[in-house]
Parts: C-alpha cells; structure tokens; sequence
C-alpha cells in the first residue's frame, strides 16, 4: 500500500533530481502536491499494490474490493475506490499544452 500524496512527491523528486523535461506530468503534479487542499486529500488516498504491481487481474482487485469495503466505516477506512485500468472507463491524465 502506497500513499498516493507520497508517490506523487517521489514522482516530481525524481523529474527535479533528473531533468522535469522528461517527465510529462512533472508541472501538473507539482501544483497538485502544493496545494493544500489536494495534499489533504492525497494524503489519505492509498494504491495497493499486488507483487509489486498497480495493475493485477480482475479477480484480486474484486477480492480486495470487497474485503476492504467490508471495513469502510471502521479502521478509519471512508471508502474504496477500484479504478479500472482501461484507459475507456477511467479519468485520463491532463494533456499537455
């Protein structure tokens, strides 16, 4: 489990440490994690990760879907999301001017 204000400040540490040109997102991003009231809300907004990897068959996601939202209302847990990895049935990313 990765908290998504932390990869999202991992992101725009690595576009500053090698170069913010190749990496696409990097301004985008940066004003995200800057804003205060997006990092209040990235802060508390988690990726799980299956063997390392964001994106895992549709029956894991399903099983942890609905293990995790067994717990919304206690553990601290508000509510969850699953994002399906087609790009079709998912918010894009801006595109950049």
């Amino acid at each position: 489990m990765t908290c998504q204000f932390d990869a999202f400040s991992d992101y725009v540490n690595e576009a500053e440490r090698l170069g913010p040109e190749k990496y696409s997102l990097y301004q985008w991003t940066k004003e995200t994690i800057e804003n205060p009231e997006k990092k209040a809300r990235y802060l508390q907004s988690f990726t799980l990760y299956v063997d390392s990897e964001e994106v895992y068959p549709r029956e894991i996601a399903d099983l942890l879907h609905a293990e995790l939202s067994a717990l919304t209302g206690t553990s601290g847990i508000e509510r969850v999301v699953k994002i399906d990895s087609n790009p079709a049935n998912n918010p894009q990313p801006p595109k950049l001017q």
